[in-house]
C-alpha cells in the first residue's frame, strides 16, 4: 500500500475515533423546568451549595454530593439526539426533602441509563420542603412539570413519548410515586401549553421509597394515595433492614396488585438505605439489573 494511502487511512481513523469519542463524552444538556419562578416561590434562599462534610459517611468508598437550597429546578439530560428515538427515565434523587444526593442518586444513575440506551434525565427539584403539611408538594409539582416538559420536547430530545418513566430514591421515590399516582391531579395551576401535555409517566421505579405509610396507621396508605386503572406500572427495590421501613414498598405494591396494575417488588435481606447504584457488597447491588430486566420484559427498552 502506498505510504500516503496508509497515512490517509490512519488520519481518517483518528478523526472518526475523535468524533465518536466526542459524541460519547458530550456534556449533558441542562434546561430549566419552569419558564420563570416555580409555583408558590416567595422566599429567597441562600445559594445552592454542597453541604457534605469530611466526616460524613462514605457510600461505596466515596463521598456524595448533598445539594442544598435548590430554588431553580432543572433537568440534566444524558442522551443521544441521533438515531432511533429512545426511552427516557426521569431520575429523582433522595435526601429527605432537605437535600439532594445529586451524584449518588442522580447523575450516576442517569449516566448508567444512557449506557443501556435510555435517555437519563436528572430532576433537580426544590429543597428543602416548602409546605410542612405536604413535604412532597414542591417536589411533585416539579416532577409533574418535568414529565410534561419531557414529553412535549420528545422530538427535540430524541425521545419516544410513549416510553417515558420516572425513578426515585427515598424522598425521591415518594416524589416519583406520587407523580405517577397523582398524574391526573396537577398540583399547580396550569400556565402554558406544556402543562396541557400529559403528566402521566408510562412507568415508575421506586427504590427504598418513604412516605407511603402513616405513623399512626402503618398498614394503611395515606388518603391521597389512591390507585386506579390509570395508575402506571411500578417497580420496587428495598432492603429489609432499611431504616425507612420496607412496608412503604410492600404496602404500595400490594395496593397495585389488588388493582391489577402490573408491578414487581424486590426485597433484599440487607443493604440498609441510600446506596444508589454503588457497590456496597450486598445483594441489593443488583437492583438496577433487575430493573433493566423488568423494563425489557415490559417492552420499555428497545429490543
Amino acid at each position: 500500500m502506498p505510504v500516503h494511502h496508509a497515512l490517509c487511512r490512519a488520519l481518517l481513523g483518528a478523526i472518526a475515533f475523535a468524533v465518536s469519542t466526542s459524541t460519547w463524552a458530550a456534556e449533558p444538556t441542562v434546561v430549566n423546568v419552569w419558564p420563570g419562578k416555580a409555583p408558590g416561590e416567595v422566599k429567597e434562599l441562600p445559594p445552592e451549595q454542597d453541604i457534605n462534610k469530611p466526616t460524613d459517611k462514605l457510600i461505596g468508598g466515596r463521598k456524595i454530593i448533598k445539594l442544598a437550597n435548590v430554588s431553580t429546578p432543572t433537568l440534566t439530560i444524558y442522551g443521544s439526539t441521533t438515531g432511533k428515538p429512545r426511552p427516557a427515565v426521569i431520575v429523582c434523587p433522595g435526601g429527605g426533602h432537605y437535600i439532594l444526593a445529586m451524584d449518588l442518586e442522580g447523575t450516576e444513575v442517569a449516566s448508567w441509563f444512557d449506557q443501556i440506551g435510555v435517555t437519563g434525565i436528572v430532576l433537580k427539584y426544590r429543597v428543602p420542603a416548602r409546605n410542612p403539611e405536604k413535604r412532597w408538594e414542591a417536589a411533585v409539582q416539579d416532577a409533574q412539570r418535568a414529565i410534561s416538559l419531557t414529553r412535549s420536547s420528545a422530538k427535540e430530545w430524541n425521545i419516544d413519548p410513549k416510553r417515558i418513566g420516572i425513578l426515585g430514591f427515598s424522598a425521591g421515590g415518594e416524589t416519583a410515586g406520587l407523580a405517577a399516582i397523582l398524574h391526573a391531579q396537577r398540583q399547580y395551576p396550569a400556565s402554558d401549553k406544556i402543562d396541557e401535555v400529559s403528566a402521566r409517566p408510562d412507568f415508575a421505579a421506586l427504590v427504598y421509597p418513604g412516605g407511603f405509610i402513616q405513623k399512626d396507621k402503618p398498614q394503611v396508605l395515606p388518603d391521597y394515595v389512591k390507585i386506579d386503572s390509570t395508575t402506571p406500572p411500578m417497580f420496587f427495590a428495598h432492603s429489609a433492614d432499611d431504616g425507612v421501613p420496607v412496608a412503604n414498598s410492600v404496602l404500595l405494591f400490594t395496593a397495585l396488585q389488588n388493582a391489577k396494575i402490573h408491578s414487581e417488588l424486590h426485597v433484599y435481606a440487607s443493604g440498609g438505605h441510600g446506596y444508589g447504584r454503588r457497590d456496597i457488597g450486598h445483594p441489593c447491588d443488583a437492583w438496577s439489573d433487575r430493573l433493566q430486566d423488568w423494563m425489557r420484559d415490559q417492552s420499555w427498552l428497545h429490543q
